[in-house]
């Protein structure tokens, strides 16, 4: 019988295959962090053993981005920061901001298609 995929995307398997052949060690939503908002719950995407959070976007969508804020108003120690499949892509079809804008703009570290070697190599907080 072949192994149920655990992960909600290819984008998701892809960067754990990543990870995996990299070997580095890390916890796929594990973490359920609450924040206030219809008593919301953010489940992480990766969590690395240095403790930065990772969040693996192919769509950046509204209801996402207010949760992400919120999560990152409401737990400031935390150090999260975005993947995207691809970060030129537009946050709706009217604007002309990006992925990549938008982490920018509200403080987000972000980058495209894998975890850079650098955010492995980072000591914990």
């Amino acid at each position: 019988m072949p192994k149920r995929n655990i992960y909600r995307s290819k984008f998701e398997q892809r960067i754990a295959q990543d990870l995996r052949k990299r070997g580095v060690a890390f916890q796929y939503e594990t973490l359920k962090i609450p924040y206030t908002r219809k008593d919301g719950i953010y489940n992480p995407d990766f969590i690395l053993p240095n403790g930065i959070i990772i969040e693996a976007k192919g769509v950046l969508s509204q209801p996402d981005r207010v949760k992400m804020l919120l999560v990152k108003d409401q737990h400031p120690q935390l150090d999260i920061r975005f993947v995207f499949q691809r970060a030129a892509n537009k946050i709706n079809k009217k604007s002309k901001t990006t992925y990549s804008m938008w982490a920018e703009k509200h403080g987000f570290p972000w980058a495209e298609a894998l975890i850079p070697v650098r955010w492995l190599k980072e000591k914990r907080r």
